[in-house]
């Protein structure tokens, strides 16, 4: 089998950097409310670099690079830049000094387009000669984008494409990139890293922020690992197992989620036959003629690049964008292409969207109001038309217990988790109501390895209650640790499906690149 590790390796890593660092940090501490997010974290990166910085959801790595980025301000403590103490006084400053950063979490208007949200990053440059750049410089990585796009009409991969293109377009010293690899083939992750150790030959320096260990180990030179706040290790990570860098970043033994035994009952429970749907964005991807079934007791995992028709899939299977043909979907032998969400939840079905804010979870409202506002009709939990306080925070207590979610208690609001931990708090909430179908996009985007095994093991531990469970992944580590079949939509149109250890990682990733038919080299993954 070969693995990530395997494809990315390059043919000759560059010598360790030597010298005065590009950026040393000494002390950087930083309190919130009832947290200390940094305590006392001191870390060097030379230039030329690529140093990972990793640590499980909460750790404290996004207040951290926000301080370099000038996002935030530490409470204490120095950054020096080329051996000078500097103060970064905001994100301008940041990119004065040669900084730039991809954010987990975009910051992007969503009214503006590709074009104009990447000018405001490079101000004082022409559009015109900025419209040639972008092209040149998006196709050249393998990260196409159309400028004239709104970004309201982009799916989350897309917008991440264009943070990764922004960022590269300043020619950076300092390259901080966070998750940057969630949108990729194998074959463009490749691509990607040739292009990451170009600049790091050129003399820049990159810190990268992944849960992918594997990546992590291909990549990086150095990995500083934070746990609670705190810097708890710094290794070489070619030196590790993805295992032990998991372990030091929580602190326990990681165990790899465990396939308990299960029957794939002869009932097919969601069935989805000639669905033909227009996308309702004028740049979207329309539906053709897309056919599936998944039956109790199976997972099938759907694969493909951001922007390929999964947003106006899961939005038909949701029941968010209605089909004239009733008959498309059914649910437990229940057509409901032309119902709405709440009738197919009353069937059993149960949605997790890949956007967390503001579509899985409504960011200034309460733990206990989130749970409440998909699992009230099936958990009873309105009395006399009221909302049963006492059952609805005791759910979100369940909730926030099994699933391990890193909170103050469910009166705090959504919006003050980070961005794994209310992943989580989805994932649970949806999966704790025992759905007879669950429809689930992107599970682990954004997680930490511990918490990417626990909602594999839920998930796993779900179907074998009798649950089909429909994954869309962009991530095929995913699809084939949890997935029993694998089909590929690309372009809006579905593969066939097939058994997961009948297929290799190189030839799904040729699919999802629009390559059609499963022939190739390669042994099966397994």
């Amino acid at each position: 089998m070969t693995t990530v590790e395997d494809a990315v390796q390059p043919a000759q890593r560059p010598a360790a950097p030597t010298g005065t660092p590009l950026l040393d940090l000494a002390g950087i501490t930083k309190a919130f409310p009832g947290c200390l997010a940094n305590d006392d974290i001191s870390f060097a990166i030379m230039p030329g670099e690529i140093h990972a910085l990793l640590g499980e959801n909460g750790a404290g790595k996004s207040t951290l690079v926000k301080i370099i980025y000038g996002v935030l301000k530490p409470d204490r403590g120095e950054l020096r830049w080329n051996g000078q103490a500097v103060h970064v006084a905001g994100p301008s400053a940041a990119r004065n000094l040669g900084i730039g950063m991809v954010f987990q979490h975009f910051s992007l208007f969503e009214a503006m387009t590709v074009l104009e949200n990447v000018s405001l990053a490079l101000e004082g440059e022409p559009l015109s000669a900025l419209r040639e750049r972008l092209l040149k410089l998006s196709e050249s990585y393998g990260l196409p984008l159309d400028p004239d796009r709104h970004v309201h009409d982009l799916s989350v991969g897309e917008r991440q494409r264009i943070e990764i293109v922004r960022c590269l377009l300043q020619n950076p010293k300092l390259l901080i990139l966070d998750e940057p690899t969630s949108v990729l083939t194998p074959q463009e992750v490749e691509r990607m890293f040739e292009t990451l150790h170009k600049l790091s030959a050129e003399g820049c320096a990159i810190l990268y922020i992944s849960h992918k260990l594997d990546e992590v180990k291909a990549l990086c030179d150095t990995a500083t690992i934070l746990r609670g706040g705190r810097k708890v290790a710094e290794c070489d990570p070619k030196r590790e197992s993805a295992r032990s860098l998991a372990e030091l970043m929580i602190g326990e033994k990681v165990s790899p989620p465990s396939r308990p035994e299960r029957t794939v009952e002869a009932k097919e429970r969601l069935v989805v036959s000639g669905l033909t749907a227009a996308s309702d964005s004028e740049f979207g991807v329309d539906l053709k003629d897309i056919g599936f079934s998944v039956s109790g007791g199976e997972i099938l995992g759907i694969a493909g690049i951001a922007g390929n028709g999964q947003t106006e899939l899961m939005s038909v299977l949701t029941g968010e964008t209605l089909v004239p043909a009733a008959g498309a979907i059914t649910i437990d032998g229940e057509e409901v292409g032309a119902q709405g969400p709440a009738p197919r939840r009353a069937l059993g079905a149960a949605f997790v969207p890949e956007e967390r804010n503001g579509h899985g979870a409504v960011p200034a409202l309460s733990l206990s109001d989130n749970a409440f506002l998909t699992a009230f009709r099936r958990l009873g939990l309105v009395r006399n038309g009221l909302i049963a306080d006492a059952p609805t925070k005791s759910y979100a207590e369940q909730v926030i217990g099994d699933f391990d979610v890193r909170t103050t208690g469910p009166a705090a609001e959504a919006g003050s988790l980070s961005g794994g931990n209310l992943q989580k708090f989805i994932v649970g909430r949806e999966i704790l109501q025992d759905p007879g179908v669950l429809v689930i996009s992107q599970p682990t985007w954004g997680v930490d390895a511990g918490a990417a095994a626990s909602i594999h093991q839920a998930l796993l531990d779900l179907a074998a209650r009798g649950t089909a469970v429909l994954v869309i992944s962009q991530d095929l580590d995913e699809i084939f640790t949890v997935c029993d079949r694998i089909a590929v939509i690309s372009e809006g149109t579905l593969s066939d499906s097939r058994p997961v250890g009948e297929v290799t990682i190189e030839q799904i990733g040729l699919l999802m690149g629009g390559l059609h038919g499963l022939e190739g080299e390669g042994k099966p993954h397994g």
